[in-house]
C-alpha cells in the first residue's frame, strides 16, 4: 500500500497556522513512508471562497517548506483537486445513495425547518430533523421539486469510529441526524464531497485535527453505504491558548502572512510546529524537519491540548536567526521586512512628508516594527472613555475578521459603514484606530497605511490597544 495524505483548507479568509500544524504532520507521515502529500481546495462555500484566498494558501504552504506532490499547480492523476470542478462527482455520488436505498430526497422546506426548532426548543428535547422525509415517495418523479439530498443514517445501536490516537469511541445512531449531502443549490456538504474525493483519490489516511471527531461517524456511514473501504482516522489535538481554549485570531496572530512578514524563518516555524504535542526519542527541542521524518511515530504524539506560545516561538525563531551567517541575515532582511517590494509600498506614502533620507526611518517606523507604544490619552477619542474605547475596539476587530480584500478603498467603506452602524462619528473613529495600528497620531493617509501594514498587523496592534486599555480603571 502506498501512503496518500492530504490537506484540505477553504479558502476563506487567511492561511491558518492550523493548517501548517495539520500539514505538518501529513508531510512528515508521508515523507517516512515513502507516500504522496496532496493538497485539496475545499471551496464548495462559494459565498466565502475567493480566489485571492486561495493563492495565499498556495504561497504560504511553499513558504514554509510544505510542498505536495499532487494538486493544484502540480496536478496529478486525481485532479481536478480543486472541489467547485468536481460537482458532478458528488451528484453522481448522492444519486448512486438514492438508487441503493442509503439516501433520500428531502422537501421540507426552510419554514418548516425553523418551525421544527422552535417547538423543539419549546420541548426542551434534541435539535435535529425529524426525518419527516425518510419514508415518502423518492422516486424520479418527484425529483423536480426543489430538495436536498439526505443520508440515511441507523435510528438505533452505535456507530463506532476507529481513531489510531484514541481507539475506538463509539456515538448514539439515534443522536445523529440524517445529514443533508447534496443541497438544493446542486452543491455538496462538507460530508459528502469529503468522502467522495478521498475515496478517488485514494487517500489512505485521514490525518486531521480532532473537532472533526464529531463528524466522523456520518463520513464512516457514508463509507459503509457506498460499500467502501474508509481510510485510517488519525484526529491531531487541537492547538490551544494559554488558557486552554481553541487557539484564535482574538487571542494570538494564527495568519501564516502574519509570521512571514514578522521574519519569522520557515525552518523555525515548521520546528516549532512539529512540538505541537509530538517529541523526538532525545527529547531535543531544535531539529530539523529531517530529524522528525526519521523519527516520525504517531506513538509519540500526546493528546494533552499543545498551547501555541508566542513567546516560545519567538525564542526558538531567535537561535536560528542567530545560526545565521551575515549574507544569509541580509538575505533575508532583504527577502522579507526590507524587500523591494515592501519598501516600494512604503516610498510612495512618506516620501512627500521626510526632507532627508536619515529621517525615513524614525518617520516610517512603524511600518517595519512589530509592536507600537499606546497611549491610553492617544487612543480615546474626545468624549469617550476607555472602556467605551475597547469595546468599540472589539466590534472592531469583528469586523476586520470579515473583510476579505485587504485595500484601502474598501477599508475607508467599511470603516464608515462601521460608524454608521455604531452611531459614530469618523472622527471619533478614525483617529483611535490611526493610534492603535501605528502607535501614532500623524501618518499617512490612514486606510493607505492600514493596506500596506496588512490585516493580520492591524489586527494584531489593536488588540494589543485592547489589552492597553483594559487595565484603566473607571474613573
Amino acid at each position: 500500500m502506498t501512503v496518500r495524505v492530504r490537506i484540505a483548507p477553504s479558502p476563506t479568509g487567511d492561511p491558518h497556522v492550523g493548517t501548517a500544524y495539520i500539514g505538518l504532520f501529513n508531510y512528515a507521515f508521508a515523507k517516512k513512508h515513502g507516500g504522496k502529500f496532496i493538497l485539496r481546495i475545499e471551496d464548495t462555500d462559494q459565498t466565502r471562497s475567493t480566489k485571492e484566498s486561495e493563492q495565499m494558501i498556495y504561497h504560504s504552504l511553499k513558504w514554509v517548506g510544505l510542498e505536495w506532490d499532487e494538486g493544484p499547480d502540480k496536478g496529478g492523476p486525481h485532479g481536478p483537486y480543486r472541489q467547485s470542478e468536481r460537482l458532478h462527482h458528488y451528484k453522481d455520488a448522492a444519486h448512486t445513495l438514492i438508487e441503493r436505498g442509503e439516501a433520500y430526497r428531502c422537501f421540507c422546506t426552510a419554514e418548516r425547518l425553523d418551525e421544527l426548532r422552535t417547538k423543539q426548543r419549546a420541548a426542551g428535547g434534541r435539535l435535529g430533523y425529524d426525518r419527516h422525509c425518510r419514508g415518502l415517495d423518492n422516486t424520479q418523479a418527484r425529483a423536480s421539486e426543489p430538495h436536498v439530498i439526505r443520508l440515511k443514517l441507523p435510528t438505533e445501536g452505535k456507530i463506532v469510529v476507529q481513531d489510531k490516537l484514541r481507539g475506538a469511541i463509539e456515538f448514539d445512531a439515534a443522536e445523529i441526524d440524517d445529514q443533508v449531502l447534496l443541497k438544493t443549490d446542486g452543491f455538496p456538504t462538507y460530508h459528502l464531497a469529503n468522502v467522495v474525493d478521498d475515496h478517488m483519490m485514494q487517500i489512505t489516511h485521514v490525518i486531521r485535527a480532532e473537532e472533526w471527531i464529531t463528524s466522523t461517524p456520518k463520513h464512516v456511514q457514508l463509507y459503509k453505504s457506498f460499500g467502501w473501504q474508509a481510510p485510517e482516522f488519525i484526529h491531531m489535538p487541537l492547538l490551544r491558548n494559554a488558557d486552554k481554549s481553541k487557539i484564535s485570531k482574538r487571542k494570538n496572530p494564527v495568519s501564516l502572512n502574519y509570521y512571514e512578514r514578522a521574519g519569522f524563518l520557515p525552518e523555525a516555524m515548521l520546528n516549532y510546529l512539529a512540538l505541537m504535542g509530538w517529541t523526538l526519542p532525545d527529547q531535543r527541542e531544535k531539529f530539523p524537519i529531517k530529524d522528525m521524518i526519521e523519527h516520525f511515530s504517531f506513538d509519540r504524539i500526546s493528546l494533552g491540548g499543545p498551547v501555541f506560545d508566542l513567546a516560545k516561538l519567538t525564542w526558538l525563531n531567535g537561535l536560528y536567526l542567530r545560526e545565521l551567517d551575515d549574507d544569509r541575515y541580509l538575505g533575508v532582511l532583504r527577502g522579507h521586512v526590507l524587500s523591494d517590494a515592501y519598501l516600494k509600498r512604503v516610498i510612495p506614502l512618506v516620501k512627500e512628508r521626510i526632507d532627508k533620507l536619515e529621517d525615513f526611518a524614525s518617520y516610517a517606523g512603524f511600518f517595519f516594527s512589530g509592536k507600537v507604544e499606546h497611549k491610553v490619552e492617544e487612543l480615546v477619542a474626545k468624549g469617550k472613555t476607555p472602556a467605551e474605547t475597547k469595546k468599540t475596539f472589539e466590534l472592531l476587530g469583528e469586523e476586520f475578521d470579515t473583510i476579505v480584500r485587504w485595500e484601502a478603498k474598501l477599508l475607508d467603506e467599511r470603516l464608515r459603514a462601521f460608524c454608521e452602524k455604531n452611531a459614530l462619528k469618523p472622527k471619533e473613529l478614525f483617529m483611535p484606530v490611526r493610534v492603535a495600528v501605528t502607535g501614532r497620531s500623524a501618518t499617512p493617509g490612514l486606510f493607505e497605511t492600514m493596506e500596506v501594514l496588512g490585516k493580520e498587523v492591524c489586527r494584531t496592534r489593536l488588540r494589543d490597544a485592547i489589552a492597553v486599555l483594559a487595565v484603566v480603571k473607571p474613573g
